[in-house]
């Protein structure tokens, strides 16, 4: 006898639509109002691979993959699986006075990643966890107070997290922060030596490729930061959450510059785009100070953090990126894709940079030579500051189906995180977007430039409106 549709079904069919109208009333307005003044608010029904299907039938590429999390693509098959298989086993999950299997084969697996010396595994449940944890083990395994973290660094919006948080959007208003933190200049190694000088750090925190903005250190500047710490007898903590796990073409971006941290941060593609997952992979000497006797055992932890379907979409996740070798395509596509990107530049005036590695990239767009463009980018950042990356972002939506966004607030840079999935047919498609897109902003006056006047009339709308 067939069943009918299940609770989950029901509820799509019946409400279809309706997800708008729910987030006004009961969550974030806000955010609904931004979706449609940019005009981004799509019935999305359906989700495969590097691609979102709306009720109308339109495709979508995406290049946002959830800020980095579905790195596999939506959906993985293999993932899926894997997920169906734990529910199907009706495991015990979460005993709390047990120890697990899967917990202990994916932190195997993920040690088998990373350098030698990173020996031990502390799960959590998302990324901004695994920094907290990182920045308790890093004062107790040193007896020291003091931290120290980049500008425009991100690392989570927790407390202790946004206390080392580079960017004063995400801090204004929270504080007071945890003591003792100290933020220097990113790839500015004279002001981290400068600030580990009076040998109270408990710990460095950088991304070895900075999210907002995606900056790329130069070369020297890792390995020397991880010189510096030693002799100053600070943990180096490397934030790959976004980075990690094959994005830059590397398994680790530390790799790249051959730097061994002493911690390492992970989350976000762990994840397989289910089931939230983080883990800080760190030196056994650090791990074994904090849980030094059978006492302390429980002083740090996490309810959820190694529960069966977070730990098989971990393992899931892992066998299909090593499987079907997707670093070695990050590396490849990404940086033909990048090589495409970089190509434009000579050709756009408002184009000024193109940086990244593999499938992390950014374009970076500036003040024009010419006196008619320049007059034009002018009062559209007087508008606001970065709103010119509207204007190459929603025609790109709009009119080419690909979804992007900013890379960070008031920059006029546009972040791409691709699946490492993508096709050389995808990423033709993405750099013959970009030509027409970013050559029409270049037609002054033209449609592009209609767009822009009203999305500066809502800004300036916006910013009376606070006044």
């Amino acid at each position: 006898m067939a069943s009918g549709p299940g609770l989950i079904d029901e509820l799509l069919a019946k409400r279809a639509g309706e997800q708008f109208g729910l987030h006004e009333r009961y969550l974030n307005e806000q955010m609904v109002r931004v979706l449609r003044t940019i005009g981004f608010q799509r019935d999305y029904v359906e989700a495969r691979g590097p691609y979102l299907f709306d009720s109308d039938g339109g495709r979508t590429l995406d290049l946002l993959t959830g800020f980095g999390v579905f790195a596999l693509g939506r959906n993985h098959p293999k993932v899926v699986q894997a997920l169906q298989e734990v529910l199907a086993a009706d495991l015990p999950s979460l005993v709390q006075m047990d120890v697990t299997l899967l917990a202990g084969l994916l932190a195997e697996r993920l040690v088998a990643t990373t350098p030698p010396a990173l020996d031990r595994v502390f799960f959590a449940n998302s990324g901004t966890e695994t920094v907290e944890a990182a920045l308790k083990f890093a004062r107790y395994a040193t007896g020291r107070p003091g931290l120290v973290y980049c500008e425009h660094g991100y690392h989570g919006l927790t407390l202790g997290a946004l206390s080392v948080n580079g960017e004063g959007i995400f801090q204004d208003g929270f504080g007071p922060y945890l003591p003792g933190c100290r933020r220097v200049p990113f790839d500015d190694l004279e002001a981290l030596e400068r600030a580990l000088a009076g040998r109270d750090v408990a710990a460095f925190i950088v991304e070895p490729i900075q999210g907002h903005g995606v900056h790329v250190p130069s070369d020297d500047y890792l390995r020397e930061a991880a010189r510096l710490c030693r002799e100053a007898g600070t943990l180096f903590v490397a934030d790959e959450i976004q980075c990690g796990l094959g994005r830059t073409g590397r398994m680790w971006a530390v790799e790249h510059w051959e730097v061994e941290p002493d911690m390492i941060c992970t989350a976000k593609a762990l994840s397989g785009g289910f089931v939230p997952v983080g883990a800080v992979l760190l030196r056994g000497a650090i791990f074994d100070a904090v849980f030094s006797n059978m006492v302390r055992a429980p002083v740090h932890g996490s309810t959820f953090a190694k529960n069966n379907l977070a730990m098989a979409a971990g393992l899931a996740t892992i066998d299909v990126i090593v499987g079907e070798g997707l670093v070695e395509r990050a590396r490849r596509v990404g940086e033909s894709m990048l090589d495409g990107l970089r190509a434009m530049i000579p050709e756009f005036e408002f184009l000024h940079d193109v940086r990244g590695l593999g499938m992390m990239q950014a374009l970076e767009f500036g003040p024009p030579k010419s006196l008619k463009l320049r007059a034009a980018w002018t009062l559209l950042e007087k508008a606001t500051s970065g709103l010119f990356c509207q204007m190459v972002t929603i025609p790109l939506f709009r009119d080419h189906h690909i979804l992007c966004q900013t890379a960070g607030h008031d920059q006029n840079v546009i972040k791409f995180l691709p699946t490492l999935t993508l096709s050389e047919e995808d990423r033709d498609d993405v750099l013959s977007a970009v030509r027409q897109v970013v050559a029409d902003t270049h037609r002054v006056p033209g449609s592009v430039w209609d767009l822009g006047k009203t999305l500066a009339g809502h800004a300036l709308s916006a910013r009376s409106g606070r006044a």
